[in-house]
């Protein structure tokens, strides 16, 4: 399936490049990871990145031969662990999956600890060599992570929100996936906006807003909710403790850089769901929030609302705010501290 539709995606791509106005250089820091690697293998294939750029602590030096031989135009350079600054001039973009990955009976926020460092450290670079960079975080917990990134630019005196995403495809690209299953239809019919954060009950789908999705009752509702929100630990627990989901987050993650890469060379009507600064919900405190956002040159170009929804959605929504403002909360705690 992945295969499949990495290469139907990559299809649709080739035919918009050879309209695209311009090409980008794209770094992934992380890329000897079990996301990393996958994902710069799909980048590769972006017609929309001219320069693969790949970092890690270790490994990515070899990632970046291996990859580099594949029959694209892109140029890929690796960087190892005292490179970072160099992997990252020129960048336009900046992919990061870097950090350590759950393992059974792990939440993403038992994660935090670890992964709030790296990232830290990583935006700090990325705001002194690269200030105009689109920051595209995958590390967990996003609902934490975004927040830091965005606090350590701020720092910086170089924080434009318009241009950090947290990215929550996986979560978009589940519930479509799911979704079909029960439907018996093509995922790319049943595609299903989902909001909020990127963690349990955090993940809100808007099953009621797609026309497959909104006769979908009763314990068939839970269970497809349930298993949107936690799919996370299928995935952990089919690994037996050797990994959490690489493969379908390095999909997710190539599929929302090529969304953004499409909006930054100018076209329109790009819209997706993503883990940006927003106005939703800044009255209740929380202001950072998943909905479907326009992608442009400038990066975020406009936030929708979130529309109609049902009661059931509506319970799930205030299930999730409180739960969302703390991750949001620990985040900013974490930079103000550090």
């Amino acid at each position: 399936m992945l295969a499949r539709t990495a290469v139907r995606a990559l299809a649709n791509s080739r035919q918009f490049s050879s309209s695209a106005a311009r090409q980008t250089k794209v770094a992934v820091l992380g890329a000897g990871g079990g996301i990393g690697q996958p994902l710069s293998l799909l980048l590769k294939n972006d017609p929309l990145v001219t320069s693969l750029s790949l970092y890690d602590i270790r490994g990515a030096p070899g990632v970046a031969a291996d990859v580099s031989h594949i029959d694209t135009p892109s140029e890929v350079h690796g960087y190892a662990a005292d490179k970072l600054d160099e992997a990252l001039e020129g960048v336009k973009v900046v992919v990061i999956p870097a950090g350590v990955p759950r393992k059974p009976g792990m939440t993403r926020d038992d994660l935090f600890n670890t992964n709030a460092s790296i990232v830290r450290d990583l935006a700090a670079a990325v705001g002194r060599v690269a200030p105009e960079a689109h920051i595209l975080v995958i590390s967990n917990p996003v609902n934490s992570t975004v927040p830091i990134v965005s606090a350590v630019l701020e720092k910086l005196g170089v924080y434009d929100p318009r241009r950090v995403f947290g990215v929550t495809t996986l979560d978009v690209v589940r519930a479509a996936r799911f979704l079909g299953g029960i439907a018996g239809a093509d995922p790319a019919d049943t595609r299903v906006t989902v909001i909020g954060g990127h963690s349990g009950a955090t993940i809100v789908p808007l099953l009621s807003q797609t026309e497959k999705g909104k006769g979908i009752t009763g314990e068939v509702y839970d269970q497809l909710v349930h298993r949107i929100q936690f799919g996370g630990d299928e995935v952990v627990k089919a690994k037996d403790g050797a990994g959490s989901a690489t493969l379908s987050m390095a999909y997710a993650g190539a599929t929302f850089t090529h969304a953004l890469l499409r909006g930054l060379s100018g076209e329109k009507g790009v819209i997706t769901p993503t883990f940006v600064k927003s106005p939703l919900y800044e009255d209740q405190g929380i202001d950072f929030f998943s909905s479907n956002v326009e992608l442009g040159p400038n990066g975020v170009e406009k936030i929708h609302p979130i529309g109609e929804i049902s009661a059931q959605e509506e319970k799930l929504l205030a299930a999730c705010l409180p739960d969302l403002k703390k991750n949001i909360e620990k985040g900013k705690a974490f930079v103000a501290q550090s």
